[in-house]
């Protein structure tokens, strides 16, 4: 969300319809909040659809308790009052009911997040508040404690989340992170046990300094690969093969150079100015891109077949990366002979351990990796080709988790992968 440039009404309203589009609240559920610089807190309204809310809907209460705009604020306006009172460092709260949550919530589980390195960065410190009925003083009080302790995600008791944070972008992406977490373990414990990293492994790498590359006008070439990741890129996310804060896209664009994601940016609001061109020690001035540039290039440098790079965290994949479970494309031909076998490695830094997960990936004999606690990793010819594997490894997972309760999968006979290997040329 290119929140620098809309008016906190507009802001209140794209989110919404984000969190509404991606069946992550429903036309009466959730409410959103910004505290303004002079006090006033700006707030979505009470009995408004959700799917149809305008700029005009959104109410203000004024730091004198008097209101401005059409309606009645959000019925759940008392905890927002309170966690602002209590935490002055957050000017944003998300509130809202996504499935995965809600069902940690009548669990009285809280979603572990220390299975993905980002996700554990991103969310902070989640903790429950006891129930309390919604809309009342109560409620508000129990939440903003929570809050006043430190926790940055807070699950109610059978009912939701609230999240806060230091502007409304920075609280969507905590709230949209947990909730794919959430899904993701959902997913995952159907295949066994989840394996979460040690605290060792929980602390997220940077890539060192980088140089600059001198400004060059583009090539017709570049301004095409650009515009081409920025399509593949929101097609992910429409897709739900990546979220707002983690995955990242790149291309080649010449033997030296590649084009690649820029780090920690909403990936639905990339556009092709925001796309960053690197090389293996440098990239464009005033510009950081993803922390994957390092393995990407890595990639690049030992496989010249490869033009394109994509590092994901799709839900039922990522499943698969979370627990001992074996992702088997033994299952259709378009599983196997698009993904080949899908080994999964140890976690490994994708910052500090590259170049041993680039040694890994080949073109024509292992296109796709798994890396516990990590993501997927794809490589393909180009833009087109790699997205198709991803989407492939996507649908094979979601397939196989989907047969669990049915029965054992029977995979194809041997004699069959022999034939797709002979007939597809495969290594």
């Amino acid at each position: 969300m290119a929140t620098g440039r809309l008016h906190l009404r507009e802001e209140l309203v794209e989110t919404m319809r984000r969190i509404y589009r991606y069946k992550m609240t429903t036309t009466s559920g959730g409410n959103l909040s910004i505290h303004d610089p002079a006090g006033g807190i700006w707030i979505t309204p009470s009995r408004v659809d959700k799917g149809e809310l305008q700029p005009a809907d959104i109410m203000c209460v004024h730091p004198d308790g008097t209101k401005s705009g059409p309606h009645e604020p959000s019925s759940e306006f008392p905890f927002h009052r309170e966690i602002y009172r209590r935490r002055p460092d957050l000017k944003a709260i998300v509130h809202a009911h996504p499935g995965a949550l809600v069902a940690f919530s009548i669990c009285r589980l809280l979603p572990d997040t220390r299975v993905q390195v980002l996700a554990h960065a991103v969310c902070g410190k989640v903790a429950y508040a006891p129930y309390a009925c919604p809309g009342s003083d109560q409620l508000g009080r129990n939440i903003a404690e929570t809050f006043a302790a430190g926790a940055d995600c807070v699950m109610l008791e059978n009912h939701g989340v609230v999240i806060g944070g230091g502007d409304l972008q920075d609280a969507f992406q905590r709230f949209e992170t947990l909730e794919f977490v959430a899904q993701t373990l959902v997913k995952a414990a159907t295949l066994g046990a989840i394996r979460p990293l040690p605290a060792d492994r929980l602390v997220e790498r940077g890539l060192p300094a980088l140089g600059g590359l001198p400004p060059v006008r583009p090539t017709e070439r570049e301004l095409e690969l650009r515009a081409q990741i920025c399509r593949f890129v929101h097609r992910a996310y429409q897709q739900r093969l990546l979220i707002s804060t983690a995955g990242s896209f790149s291309a080649r664009l010449d033997p030296e150079q590649f084009l690649i994601t820029p780090r920690r940016r909403d990936r639905l609001e990339l556009e092709p100015p925001g796309v960053v061109r690197a090389t293996a020690g440098a990239c464009e001035r005033g510009k950081c891109p993803s922390r994957t540039a390092l393995l990407h290039a890595a990639i690049y440098r030992r496989n010249p077949d490869v033009g394109a790079v994509i590092n994901a965290q799709p839900a039922h994949a990522s499943a698969f990366c979370m627990t001992g479970a074996e992702l088997s494309t033994h299952t259709i031909p378009e599983s196997y002979v698009v993904l080949h076998d899908v080994p999964k490695l140890p976690h490994a830094c994708v910052v500090a351990e590259a170049e041993r997960i680039a040694a890994e990936v080949a073109l024509a004999r292992q296109p796709v990796l798994l890396i516990e606690n990590e993501g997927a990793l794809v490589v393909g010819r180009d833009v087109l080709d790699a997205f198709d594997r991803l989407e492939v490894l996507e649908a094979t997972a979601e397939a196989l988790i989907l047969s669990r309760p049915l029965g054992p999968l029977v995979p194809m006979p041997a004699a069959a992968i022999d034939e797709l290997r002979r007939v597809f040329g495969m290594k």
